[in-house]
């Protein structure tokens, strides 16, 4: 017997390659906007036609063994067309009560591939794309983002950040409806908005880039499930003294003309405070020298910090000082 083929991917405006997320995001939104409680007269009609579309399509699209069977049809069906199932699809059970709509109202395409198996629009956890059939599901793991200094990145410590994250309506258990009707205190989207103190604790030397996991800290379980976990993506802010390059460090320090010339004794900042370093006599612009293992740390030791200089004229120069440069200048004629 020949049904209309249903498109399933069409109705809710996703693609055959859709993720799980995507179909119930998609699936959330049309459900909002066609929900016959939200229009009245004629239109209440045709949006009740299409609220029924929608749940058949979200019916068989966020059950993996309903997806699985219906993608095995293939992609070149098109909604409309006349449907008769094919005698050459091996362990594909077909159901021939078609034509009376099923109890939950679902197509005779729908009844055709899979019997009385849909239930009501509702029936599976308030349409909220889980079914309490599958058992406890693990929250998702999450990923953020945590800003740190290079010194409390280089000591490491604990840090207290304020957290915004989506967490599961407790009025309607995530499933964004309550009586057959979108859930007053979430809106229907099945989460409402939360703000969580949380303490990170930072291992020393941790790395740009580098990620702390917060076990349990992650989306919210389904159905009794476990917390997912929260993955904090390290990421340091630029600092005014040092550039770094994976464990070690650069900095740079300004000498005048004659400590570059005759060699002097310098103070250079480290993470460590302050250490001293002799600049060798003749020493040029541009060139670094080692100060060894005063960078991060790594696994065996430390890097190392490079310190550039730099030379420049001190401002504000007296009479004598100039006159010292005019006999410099004059020695250093023709050379």
């Amino acid at each position: 017997m020949a049904v209309t083929f249903q498109d399933y991917y069409e109705t809710l405006g996703v693609s055959r390659k859709a993720t799980d997320k995507e179909i119930k995001t998609a699936y959330r939104k049309l459900a909002r906007k066609w929900h016959p409680d939200l229009h009245s007269g004629k239109d209440k009609e045709a949006a009740e036609e299409k609220f029924k579309h929608i749940n058949e399509a979200y019916e068989v699209l966020s059950d993996a063994d309903k997806r699985s069977k219906y993608d095995r049809l293939g992609a070149n069906w098109r909604a409309g067309q006349d449907f008769t199932p094919p005698p050459d699809m091996d362990g594909f059970q077909y159901y021939t009560n078609a034509g009376g709509g099923g109890a939950g109202g679902f197509s005779d395409f729908f009844e055709t591939l899979f019997g009385g198996a849909g239930g009501s629009p509702f029936s599976r956890a308030g349409r909220a794309g889980w079914a309490p059939r599958q058992g406890p599901l693990r929250g998702q793991d999450v990923e953020s983002e945590l800003e740190l200094t290079l010194e409390e990145a280089y000591r490491g410590g604990e840090k207290t950040i304020q957290m915004s994250s989506r967490e599961i309506c407790p009025a309607c258990g995530g499933a964004g409806i309550v009586n057959n009707a979108f859930c007053n205190r979430c809106g229907g989207t099945g989460t409402n908005n939360t703000t969580r103190t949380l303490t990170v604790k930072i291992p020393p030397g941790v790395q740009d880039g580098s990620r702390i996991r917060l076990k349990g800290q992650g989306g919210e379980g389904m159905t009794g499930g476990a917390r997912g976990d929260l993955y904090m993506k390290i990421h340091l802010a630029p600092h005014p003294i040092y550039k770094i390059d994976g464990y070690d460090l650069e900095t740079e320090v300004t000498l005048r003309p004659e400590q570059a010339v005759l060699g002097d004794q310098i103070a250079v900042p480290t993470l460590d405070g302050p250490v001293n370093m002799k600049v060798p006599a003749g020493f040029r612009a541009g060139r670094r020298l080692r100060l060894r293992e005063k960078g991060l740390p790594r696994k065996e030791g430390r890097g190392d910090q490079y310190v550039r200089i730099k030379i420049d004229i001190p401002d504000n120069l007296s009479d004598q000082e100039q006159e010292l440069y005019r006999q410099l200048a004059e020695l250093r004629k023709g050379v």
